[in-house]
């Protein structure tokens, strides 16, 4: 077998194009059990994911694990599906297609992690077409080696079996990017203006174990960093908004608050008004709409809370765009 894939038939003076690609988590193709499963056997294998001893974790993941969960998140997933398809899908084509547009000449691509598009199918169609520069975004805006850090693995990778390897440049974060703090201000400012504001803002980010944190994993700090950016930007005090931590998973300890922990705690605390918004997702998937808008919702009115309202992600948001052009546009100086 060829150690490396076959080039394309290209001159090489035509193999100099630029192209951007996105890279976002991934989803299985359709909302079943049988689906599911092989999406979370390539997910809870990456090391960067789950950082235990494949001899101890393997055992574990698909005795059991692979055995319960995917009927369980299958269920999730119908709840949210879209007729198009998995809306973390929808919306990342989307924003690739908006993208586009308001960059012309540029080549701009979606890929996934895990599930499809592949990294490697959206790299070998880039390769056809003479792309030679690639600017790499994973649309996580704070850093962390389980997001993004494993994002640009599955690209490295498969620079590792092209012969003539592409010029790359990656994005590792933008949690302080002045476009995407202003896009989200101006988001939930519509929002408020439309559905009305709740006496407290949550800010809830996807957790980490703390042990990643410990070893060096940036990431809470950088989130933390972004809820102050983006309070400052809509004037809140620190009594008027709170920041958390969801979708822990496993027994190991995790960066606090937890998410769901304050559903239960702030109605007892005399906060029973509460919206809630997600900065580190930046296109609406399972962890927002079924975790947050649905059951955050339940647990939250459980809990004693009279009034909940879940703002949705910056999606295909026109601001938002005009921020990502300004983000790529910046990274892509001498190439475009």
């Amino acid at each position: 077998m060829p150690r490396f894939l076959p080039e394309p038939s290209l001159p090489y003076t035509d193999q100099n194009r630029t192209a951007v690609l996105l890279l976002n988590l991934g989803t299985p193709d359709a909302p079943t059990a049988q689906a599911v499963k092989p999406y979370l056997r390539d997910f809870l294998s990456d090391q960067r994911v789950v950082e235990l001893p494949k001899l101890l974790w393997q055992p574990i993941l698909r005795g059991l694990i692979l055995t319960l969960r995917p009927k369980k998140s299958a269920h999730a997933y119908e709840k949210i599906w879209f007729k198009e398809g998995s809306p973390l899908e929808v919306y990342t084509e989307r924003q690739a297609a908006a993208l586009a547009e308001q960059m012309p000449g540029l080549i701009v691509r979606h890929a996934m992690t895990y599930g499809n598009p592949s990294v490697a199918d959206v790299l070998s169609e880039l390769k056809s077409q003479g792309v030679g520069r690639l600017l790499i975004i994973p649309l996580y805006p704070q850093y962390a080696a389980s997001s993004s850090g494993a994002a640009v693995d599955k690209v490295c990778e498969q620079l590792l079996l092209q012969r003539n390897q592409m010029s790359i440049r990656t994005v590792s974060r933008f949690y302080d990017d002045t476009g995407y703090i202003d896009a989200m201000k101006n988001h939930i400012l519509r929002y408020w203006a439309e559905y009305g504001r709740s006496k407290k803002l949550m800010l809830s980010f996807h957790g980490i174990p703390q042990k990643h944190f410990n070893l060096g994993d940036p990431y809470p700090d950088e989130c933390r960093h972004t809820a102050k950016l983006l309070a400052q930007a809509l004037n809140l005090t620190e009594d008027e908004y709170v920041v958390s931590f969801q979708s822990q998973f496993g027994r190991a300890k995790w960066i606090t608050p937890s998410t769901q922990d304050l559903f239960n705690k702030l109605p007892k605390q005399g906060v029973t008004e509460l919206d809630v918004f997600c900065p580190g997702f930046l296109a609406d998937c399972l962890e927002t709409m079924e975790e947050i808008a649905l059951m955050g919702r339940e647990q939250f009115y459980e809990a004693g809370g009279k009034n909940y309202h879940y703002i949705p992600c910056l999606n295909d948001n026109p601001d938002w765009i005009g921020a990502l052009a300004g983000l790529a546009k910046e990274n892509l100086s001498g190439w475009y």
